[in-house]
């Protein structure tokens, strides 16, 4: 087995596929690569799967996840017929709208899931930035890029999970969690750099992070109220959904518990109030300069 490869672990049934990080003597550091679990593992323990060029994951063909990705698409569209009656009921016949959507700024500890989670930005027509960056540098990232980029949404997402065999092991307590505490770091930088949470929403957390810590540092939503695993998808439906929900509406758990994945064990928050805004009129074939 080498660093790449993707495995299985057998103790758990070989119920999640993980992508080897790193590899010594006898341990594995291993990588979920549909869910944003990090591991280990003795290397006796993983069953090997398949040279990870072979696949592509994290997988967008499940059932559930396509299930999700249609409500995302059903949502957008619902939206935009609203806004075509209202401006034709009234305004003139001919007039038209543009929109002006939420913007995210992405921030994933996991190069496969912000590329896939890119793509679907984009094929949603939301404005996003996203960038590559370890847990452990995202507090640091987020100084540099807040200033300049000025998104309305963060999202600071990953790979977590709890750590087994520590002594007094306590799931309210940071230090038994992998990353959790690089997550509240970055929720508290974004945080200091806008207080106000309807001016900035903040999406946190991995598989079974620690929820809790996550929303008392400032975060809307956060993972993992349940401290169950999260697919890859799910920080980027919560992102979704505020950046194509009106200023003068609030997006809560009620709205979101059926757009995500794994629901409300795995992502929980507050209520908040949308990014996107539609303009009037849309202008089209102006000009470069003006006649007389």
């Amino acid at each position: 087995m080498r660093q790449g490869d993707l495995a299985t672990r057998k103790s758990y049934g070989n119920d999640v596929i993980f992508r080897v990080q790193e590899l010594d003597a006898t341990r594995a550091v291993l990588r979920g690569v549909d869910f944003r679990l990090l591991a280990d593992a003795p290397i006796a323990d993983l069953s090997f799967m398949a040279p990870a060029r072979d696949l592509d994951f994290p997988r967008y063909d499940l059932p559930r996840v396509n299930e999700t990705i249609r409500s995302m698409r059903h949502f957008r569209q619902q939206l935009h017929r609203q806004n075509e009656d209202m401006v034709r009921t009234a305004l003139s016949g001919s007039t038209q709208y543009f929109e002006v959507p939420g913007k995210v700024l992405h921030l994933d500890g996991d190069p496969n899931y912000l590329r896939k989670s890119m793509n679907l930005y984009g094929e949603l027509r939301i404005p996003a930035d996203g960038f590559y960056v370890t847990e452990s540098m995202m507090a640091s990232t987020l100084q540099r890029l807040l200033p300049q980029l000025k998104p309305d949404i963060v999202v600071v997402t990953g790979h977590d999970g709890l750590l087994k065999n520590r002594e007094n092991n306590n799931v309210h307590e940071l230090e038994s969690y992998k990353n959790s505490v690089h997550f509240v770091k970055a929720v508290q930088v974004a945080r200091q750099y806008q207080s106000n949470r309807d001016a900035l929403t903040i999406v946190a957390g991995a598989c079974q992070s620690h929820f809790e810590a996550l929303l008392q540092a400032g975060a809307n939503f956060a993972s993992s109220p349940a401290r169950v695993l999260i697919h890859a998808l799910d920080p980027l439906c919560i992102a979704a959904k505020v950046s194509y929900t009106s200023i003068r509406d609030t997006v809560s758990m009620v709205d979101l518990a059926g757009m995500t994945v794994t629901g409300l064990d795995g992502i929980g928050g507050l209520e908040t109030r949308g990014s996107y805004r539609m303009g009037v009129p849309r202008l089209s074939n102006l000009k470069a300069e003006p006649t007389v």
